[in-house]
């Protein structure tokens, strides 16, 4: 059994603001920052590190990972929020494409970004490769975006549940065991 920690950055600017925040690269705000600071007292271990190459997770591995060498994941980005990056849902309220896109489950083509299938499959997909690297009975830690997380445990996790039941606030943590393929949340 491997012990994994997926870890949502902390909070952004846009992220407060309920922004759309995917390929925008936000660094921490000071809620972030003690958001992440919290997290840190619980003194999270791992002997692998895995982090999206945004901005926001860099530093927030930074600090809970101090001195520890990441390694860069770009798979492990957000999505893609096209037209709609950081835009509010108040701000898209008269915008036919994201009706279109809300009235789909949220499952549809972002105009100008990525299908959320296409999304999933890239998270899972680069999720696999790095625990593929991972010795069996060590851990590791993935520092990345709470759609990213989403998407894996939707995919990974025993019992199977929906995507957005895993909903992940920022500057959190689940821990998991990786055994066979699945993921078991701790």
């Amino acid at each position: 059994m491997t012990r994994v920690l997926l870890i949502r950055h902390g909070a952004t600017a846009g992220n407060l603001q309920r922004r759309y925040i995917g390929r925008s690269d936000e660094g921490l705000c000071p809620a972030g920052l003690v958001q992440v600071e919290a997290l840190q007292a619980q003194g999270l271990q791992a002997e692998l590190l895995f982090v999206s190459p945004m901005l926001r997770t860099r530093q927030t591995a930074e600090i809970l990972f101090p001195g520890m060498t990441a390694e860069l994941v770009p798979g492990l980005r957000e999505t893609d929020f096209g037209i709609f990056e950081g835009k509010t849902a108040d701000e898209l309220s008269d915008s036919t494409d994201y009706r279109t896109w809300v009235d789909s489950g949220c499952q549809g083509e972002i105009p100008g970004g990525e299908s959320v299938p296409d999304f999933k499959q890239r998270c899972r997909e680069a999720f696999l490769q790095c625990m593929a690297r991972v010795p069996e009975g060590s851990s590791a830690a993935f520092v990345i975006h709470g759609g990213c997380i989403m998407a894996i445990l939707e995919a990974l996790a025993l019992p199977k549940q929906d995507f957005y039941d895993y909903h992940i606030s920022n500057g959190n943590c689940i821990a998991c065991s990786y055994e066979a393929g699945a993921l078991r949340l701790l």
